[in-house]
């Protein structure tokens, strides 16, 4: 059996002392995941304590990477422990703060002001200075300067006390909603996957991914789209999902001869898909679930399909970029996939299987995810790479290591979001952006794709999918919905009470209600409705389950956009990994990830134009099939090639059809244009097989 040195402590002090306090740490969240029951602060103050000493040791004061001498470890230390001091007391305390009138003592307030200030210190160690100059601003936003602020973002203030309680008790502070789900959901799936990686899950995803793809036309390349959307299900981080796959995939693309620039940019592009993939979804699920009160296995289920069309977007660019560079198939791989089914299946497929089996039946996350750790455990046994303690104790260690980041982040950006609450600026920044949009939903999205780059350049994924979730998913649920009452008023399918409120407020156009009208005209009929009457309407004209998954479309256009600071320049972290891996410039990396990324960009439009979510499943499966088509004409007339160069004229058709698939439409007109685009592709397949073999009577095999 082979040990990866991620999985054995490192020397020295510190290294022990993560290992060992990483056991106790995983050991603790099991307990009140699975077996206690604590209340929500407490459970929450104890998460953050283990990270926040955990924290202190990984992310040394000077750096990571220098060297720390031997007052710097005293140091960490104890700023660790003193951190986790605070916390503790601040939430024993909490009754006392009560029975005063909500009013703080001296030591409450210099154990609360060091807690606040830790958080920020760490949250910098961790992920850089942004986030920390975020928090510092919008805690002093509350407290001074919004006073001084001109137009809608004014804000009076409130006492340092005020702000002091509801930064470490209120339902969105430090110790709020996003740490419950930080401690419970996304800590949980993080272990399950460091007990995966220890089984050995890692090598047999790479195994099965190249005994499925190896063969194939580019197959190298399309290895790298399937081994990371599978570790994307166990892993849930693109950075981390590009250097574990990476270090295999990109060498071996560059080996069959993609140039290193396009193979680094592929890995960075699928391993971003990795973050889509059902069920971890880096984290994205969970606080979705929290955001919009929509079950988790909802938002899993209806992430599959979307997830699926990205990777086939990635393995398009792979293919054509084969079929135009002449990369045929790497005769090498000798690897059979029931033998590697058999080697190393089962402590991956059994687990997941499990997981996925017990929250369909209605077990929660946290008790599923539980159980399939304990399934990782018991199926390797009946494998070579069995689990006993040692290797138990190292899978602990990692899954608490693994959190460290993602657990100080989740609970630091909650001061965050906790002003954003408690001044109001989410539904400000809404009402800003149906403003400037026009009530237009292509616009409003543009302006959120805009918002996520900005934000991803100094915020990782989740924390951008947060921040910007808080401010702009009211104004995209609302311009999703009103599209829907739209179509229900041109259709003219109005009830009598819809009719009754409309003549209310129109009376003049009463004559149009109940009539069937374009939908230009249905638009301005209902922005005609006043404000006061117009909630109203959308309370009668949406049905709940609609209503449901406008919200949850809202939510998952954001997350999709939220994922595009991995690819997209300047600041693309998993591009420049990619590109560290091939020795490729780290910016023009960048350009290649974002172009074979594309999908990013594209699929969200389907959440907000078509019933990809929410839909029936003959409905569902309708829109993936021929947004399939019109995401290959795209790939096809941005790389000019598909089985065969295609000219200039052909591109543009292919962009014409790929538009026509895309975009909602009659049966009819996506049928005609599906036809289409199938005869270009065999008149193109047709073309490259007599120009290799004029005087053959049967075409080429592709």
């Amino acid at each position: 059996m082979q040990t990866d040195d991620i999985f054995m402590p490192t020397k020295g002090f510190a290294g022990k002392a993560i290992f060992y306090i990483g056991i106790l740490v995983s050991l603790v969240h099991i307990y009140f995941n699975i077996f206690g029951v604590l209340p929500t602060l407490t459970q929450n103050a104890l998460h953050y304590s283990g990270f926040a000493i955990l924290c202190a040791l990984v992310y040394p004061f000077r750096g990571a990477g220098k060297k720390r001498g031997r007052f710097g470890l005293v140091f960490d230390c104890l700023l660790g422990v003193t951190a986790a001091f605070c916390a503790i007391y601040m939430i024993a305390m909490e009754d006392a703060i009560y029975a005063r009138g909500v009013h703080l003592s001296s030591i409450e307030w210099v154990a609360g002001t060091i807690l606040i200030l830790t958080a920020v210190e760490f949250t910098r160690r961790a992920t850089g200075w942004i986030i920390p100059v975020l928090i510092l601003l919008a805690l002093s936003y509350v407290g001074w300067w919004g006073e001084y602020v001109g137009g809608v973002f004014r804000f009076s203030g409130l006492s340092a006390e005020t702000i002091l309680f509801r930064s470490v008790y209120g339902d969105d502070g430090l110790f709020g909603n996003i740490a419950r789900i930080s401690s419970t959901f996304v800590f949980m799936f993080i272990l399950f996957g460091a007990f995966l990686l220890r089984s050995g899950a890692g090598d047999f995803v790479i195994n099965l991914a190249r005994a499925v793809a190896g063969r194939m036309i580019g197959g190298p390349g399309l290895v790298a789209v399937f081994a990371s959307g599978l570790t994307g299900t166990i892993s849930g981080s693109a950075v981390a999902n590009t250097a574990s796959t990476g270090v295999i995939t990109i060498p071996l693309m560059k080996r069959a001869g993609f140039e290193a620039r396009f193979a680094a940019g592929v890995e960075a592009a699928a391993s971003t898909g990795g973050q889509l993939m059902p069920p971890i979804m880096g984290a994205g699920a969970f606080v979705m679930a929290s955001y919009t009160q929509i079950p988790y296995t909802t938002i899993v289920l209806y992430s599959i399909l979307p997830a699926i069309l990205y990777f086939a977007t990635v393995g398009f660019f792979v293919r054509i970029e084969a079929k135009r560079t002449g990369i045929g198939i790497v005769e090498d791989e000798k690897l059979g996939v029931m033998k590697v089914l058999k080697e190393g299946g089962l402590p991956f497929l059994l687990p997941v299987s499990i997981l996925i089996g017990m929250l369909i039946y209605g077990f929660t996350p946290t008790y599923a995810a539980g159980f399939a750790i304990l399934s990782v455990v018991v199926s390797s046994w009946m494998t070579p790479n069995r689990m006993g303690v040692q290797a138990i104790m190292e899978a602990l260690a990692l899954g608490a290591r693994n959190m460290v980041m993602t657990a100080i982040l989740l609970c630091s950006v909650g001061l965050v979001v906790n002003v954003i609450a408690t001044a109001g600026i989410g539904n400000t920044f809404s009402l800003m952006i149906t403003e400037w949009s026009g009530d237009n939903m292509l616009i409003a999205i543009l302006l959120i794709a805009l918002a996520s780059l900005v934000l991803g350049m100094g915020l990782p994924v989740t924390a951008s999918y947060i921040v910007l979730g808080t401010l702009s998913a009211p104004a995209l649920y609302t311009l999703i919905a009103d599209g829907q009452i739209t179509q229900t008023i041109a259709s003219g399918m109005l009830s009598e009470d819809a009719k009754m409120i409309f003549m209310m407020a129109v009376p003049d156009k009463a004559e149009l209600l109940g009539q069937v009208m374009p939908l230009a005209q249905a638009r301005e009929l209902f922005a005609s409705v006043p404000l006061e009457l117009s909630d109203t309407l959308r309370t009668m004209l949406i049905a709940p389950e609609a209503a449901t998954f406008a919200l949850l479309s809202a939510h998952m256009i954001i997350f999709w956009l939220s994922q595009d600071s991995n690819v997209t320049p300047p600041v693309c972290l998993a591009a420049f990994t990619g590109a560290a891996i091939a020795g490729t410039p780290p910016m023009a990396t960048g350009f290649q990830s974002w172009k074979v990324a594309k999908g990013l960009y594209i699929i969200p439009l389907l959440f907000a134009y078509t019933n990809l979510l929410g839909g029936s499943l003959a409905e569902v499966l309708t829109i993936s099939f021929f947004a399939l088509l019109g995401l290959y004409c795209f790939t096809s007339a941005i790389q000019g090639h598909m089985e065969n160069p295609v000219p200039p004229l052909v591109r543009i058709a292919l962009l014409v059809l790929a538009f026509f698939l895309l975009k909602p439409a009659s049966l009819v007109i996506h049928s005609v244009a599906a036809i289409l685009f199938l005869l270009l592709f065999v008149v193109n397949f047709t073309m490259k097989a007599h120009k290799k073999n004029p005087n053959a009577s049967q075409p080429a095999s592709a």
